[in-house]
């Protein structure tokens, strides 16, 4: 590693110099299965043929104006999603963290504009929403936060999964404009909430003129069987935020909204630089088309059925296990014990997973998988787990 990057990263001992669909290859030739898509970003796979058309095309062509200007291919994009997600308008940025800042900003001038001075958005605990100020602020893990001390105020803290928190605090806090949360918890664990939990959030925000607010960054764009997660619940939410797979790896973020949230920001309330360029939105459009065009969200389903099946019954018995929890193809199992080194031992054995909130294998494999690669992740990440010893 070179002695002039800043050491933010624990990066394992590998480096890859190539990459084709579900696999990846390092710079000794060794293959790797890629069950992890960049942390649910890669889910089309690696050189994906209509996402590096048109990389190459729009790379021939044209790279940046700015949006001084109008850009074609970002209204094109702006009108796909919204097609898709029955939504109004969109924002684009470069990350998610960007498209959760978006949603920020956006939900305080909501309320200053109802004369709500110190607006307040409630979020989750164990929730993760980015690293700016902002968004680590309204994250709910303390290890991510630690440090950084002053952090943002304005966010109101309540369990995740409780809808009889979310009751109290509209009860008792006349401040609250908007709701912030994750459709699954991805770094919390792959936390799935129960059946009706999103609609009963829907409900108290019409009743309370409140913003919901979706985090879709990690389960939006077909990973969860559906375009967006929130489609499992038959409801839309106020503002959405996208980003990771919507560029299968070319950066963008995108912040939607929706009715009485399309129009709150007006000129010169927020900006981006390289925000919704011409490379970027065409890449999204090549994503969406690809996803839509090959039934991929129904793809993602059928995959995520048997990879379970598969994980169910060749861990069956292990003492170790606590739990497997999905959503599509958002796979969490969950351990009794710290278990990180899963990490080196999958990488040894020629696979690519990662462990959250210290005790959860996180699967994240590409939308194009078929049977058989996914029996072979299964096959790997189940003698990975089997092979990891059980302590006190």
């Amino acid at each position: 590693m070179s002695k002039h990057l800043i050491s933010a990263y624990q990066s394992l001992p590998v480096s890859f110099s190539k990459g084709d669909g579900i696999h990846l290859w390092d710079q000794d030739g060794g293959q790797y299965l890629d069950a992890l898509c960049g942390i649910s970003v890669t889910s089309l796979g690696h050189n994906y043929p209509a996402v590096t058309e048109a990389i190459q095309q729009q790379a021939a062509t044209l790279l940046h104006t700015s949006n001084l200007y109008s850009i074609e291919w970002q209204q094109k994009l702006a009108d796909l999603i919204c097609h898709l997600s029955g939504m109004d308008k969109v924002f684009f940025g470069n990350s998610g963290a960007e498209a959760n800042e978006a949603a920020i900003k956006l939900a305080r001038l909501y309320g200053n504009k109802q004369d709500i001075k110190d607006p307040q958005i409630v979020v989750m605990e164990h929730s993760f929403h980015g690293r700016t100020m902002a968004t680590l602020s309204a994250t709910g893990n303390r290890k991510v936060q630690a440090g950084f001390e002053p952090l943002v105020s304005g966010f109101v803290r309540a369990p995740y999964n409780d809808v009889d928190s979310i009751q109290a605090i509209a009860a008792n806090n006349k401040k609250v404009v908007a709701i912030l949360v994750e459709p699954v918890q991805g770094e919390g664990g792959i936390v799935i909430p129960d059946p009706g939990y999103l609609s009963a959030l829907r409900e108290i925000c019409d009743e309370n003129n409140w913003l919901l607010m979706l985090d879709e960054i990690q389960t939006g764009i077909a990973r969860s069987g559906k375009m967006f997660a929130f489609q499992h619940e038959n409801i839309i939410p106020d503002v959405m935020t996208l980003a990771k797979a919507l560029g299968n790896g070319v950066p963008i973020g995108a912040c939607v909204t929706r009715g009485k949230a399309a129009d709150v920001i007006q000129p010169g309330n927020h900006g981006s630089t390289f925000g919704g360029n011409p490379l970027a939105c065409r890449t999204a459009c090549a994503v969406l088309d690809s996803i839509t065009s090959h039934n991929l969200t129904e793809n993602a389903a059928q995959r995520s059925t048997q990879l379970v099946a598969l994980l169910r019954e060749g861990l069956k018995g292990n003492e170790n296990l606590v739990e497997i929890r999905n959503l599509g193809l958002l796979i969490g199992i969950e351990l009794k014990q710290n278990c990180q080194a899963l990490v080196t031992d999958a990488l040894a054995r020629g696979l690519l997973l990662n462990v959250t909130a210290e005790k959860v294998v996180r699967l994240l494999p590409p939308l194009i998988i078929n049977e058989a690669q996914t029996a072979e992740i299964a096959e790997k990440v189940i003698a990975c787990i089997n092979a990891l010893t059980l302590t006190d």
